[in-house]
């Protein structure tokens, strides 16, 4: 039996509050609806959140990548070393710049790059290290930055899902090279569409300025240069009006998806998820990574359910979704995408990254829930995957 729309719980969903529909009017009204004064307001909040690191904000977090890749000046001929479970935009935006992104496979547990694989993948021709902070979890800091000064590296972090994450107590973005955010609807604070860059230096950020809006110089009153060429990839005031109201809720988003992991870790324990071979993410306290649980994903035991490792995840998604319950998938690999295997990649590569994009399941994680959406998830989950087990 299908559940009623009006019951369903979707995997996310974004929350846009009265003040920020209010202020979003009043940026209608003012006449001036793109980039001014508001995506200023918003740029200097997103400085002071990152300790007054230079930031300028963009259309979208795929722009702020491939933005930050022009900055450090990589292009054809270089290897951009990343991993194949991300969204496709991070291996995508290598390509844009005439560059080669360079997967390495991941650790089973935290669903990250692993740091060992990654040095062994570093050749006279790797520029940057990129890594991605999968539901907001991020990778050994002290390591990587090791790993990149040794070997003469930029990083350009993909921070999409990250925003509030620390590591030892510092927030990601605060520190570290070029740090790329998403504020897209699913994101934890969002913008509708949008994405802000962190870099390091006033220079770096008047070229990203530059980049940003078509590579155009201002000079005077007429004075108009390009000296190289951008793109059209400026965030309008409409958008950062609502930024800036998500922005001053960001403590309190936090806080709450960490309770709702937190009860997601109780009920898994109580509904046996573990003992039927679905693996949970990384525990409240695994690390001196603190995740902001952009997303809470599991990975199914997709070789012992009906239908084997190609169908499993398909029937448990279905099956959820009949009870009125969301799910998503983040991430299948990107070196089995038929662009990336005309470059060479090839089943049985990565192996774990392999064996997890078949069987990961974003479940449902956003602030309005409640403990009760939590337990029905779980036993839901519980209850599906007993009924196809073979």
């Amino acid at each position: 039996m299908t559940t009623p729309a009006s019951d369903f719980l979707p995997f996310v969903r974004p929350e846009i509050d009265a003040a920020a529909i209010a202020d979003v009017g009043k940026v209608l009204a003012s006449g001036w609806i793109t980039s001014g004064p508001k995506m200023h307001a918003f740029e200097a909040a997103l400085s002071d959140l990152f300790g007054g690191r230079p930031v300028r904000t963009f259309a979208n977090g795929s722009a702020t990548m491939e933005i930050a890749l022009r900055i450090a000046d990589i292009g054809p001929g270089d290897e951009v070393i990343t991993t194949p479970i991300t969204w496709v935009a991070t291996a995508n935006v290598v390509i844009a710049v005439g560059a080669r992104p360079v997967f390495v496979d991941i650790d089973p547990r935290t669903r990250n790059l692993d740091l060992d694989a990654v040095e062994a993948a570093i050749t006279p021709r790797t520029r940057a290290i990129m890594p991605v902070y999968l539901s907001g979890l991020p990778v050994d800091m002290d390591r990587l930055y090791a790993m990149a000064s040794k070997h003469g590296l930029r990083v350009i972090e993909d921070a999409a899902q990250a925003i509030d994450s620390r590591w030892q107590g510092r927030r990601i973005g605060a520190f570290g090279d070029l740090v790329s955010f998403s504020f897209q609807a699913n994101k934890n604070i969002t913008t509708i569409e949008g994405g802000c860059l962190v870099m390091n230096t006033p220079e770096e950020a008047v070229r990203a300025e530059r980049l940003r809006l078509q590579g155009v110089i201002r000079t005077g009153m007429d004075g108009m240069d390009v000296e190289e060429p951008g793109g059209k990839f400026n965030l309008t005031d409409v958008n950062a009006a609502v930024g800036l109201a998500q922005l001053g809720s960001l403590d309190t988003i936090t806080a709450r998806r960490a309770e709702l992991a937190e009860a997601y870790f109780r009920c898994a324990a109580d509904h046996g998820l573990a003992g039927l071979g679905i693996e949970l993410p990384q525990p409240l306290d695994a690390q001196a990574a603190t995740t902001n649980w952009h997303m809470f994903q599991v990975v199914l035991p997709t070789g012992r359910l009906q239908g084997g490792p190609a169908q499993a995840r398909q029937r448990v998604m279905e099956a959820l979704r009949e009870r009125g319950i969301g799910t998503g998938v983040h991430y299948p690999p990107i070196h089995l995408f038929s662009y990336y295997r005309s470059l060479g990649w090839r089943e049985g590569m990565l192996p774990h990254a392999e064996r997890i994009g078949r069987g990961i399941v974003t479940l449902p994680l956003f602030p309005a829930m409640q403990a009760a959406d939590v337990e029905r998830v779980c036993e839901t989950l519980s209850e599906t995957c007993k009924r196809l087990s073979k």
